[in-house]
């Protein structure tokens, strides 16, 4: 058997790990993304609301019962 020839295993041990890294890097910056989107989403609705010169934009919590 000639030793030069490639061996079964399609992905050697030490692309498995940057393969994990990339995908956790990937999941990380999603997740970035999404909270940022919905944070200027909110903003963007309040200064909406400010900017039609209503005062009462901020929206209240209330605690449920």
């Amino acid at each position: 058997m000639d030793k030069s020839a490639p061996q079964n295993d399609p992905e050697p041990d030490g692309h498995r790990g940057r393969t994990l890294a990339g995908l956790v890097i990937a999941a990380i910056l999603l997740v970035v993304g999404l909270w940022l989107a919905r944070e200027l989403r909110s903003a963007s609705q309040i200064q909406d609301c400010v900017m039609s010169g209503r005062s009462n934009c901020q929206p209240i919590d209330v605690p449920a019962r």
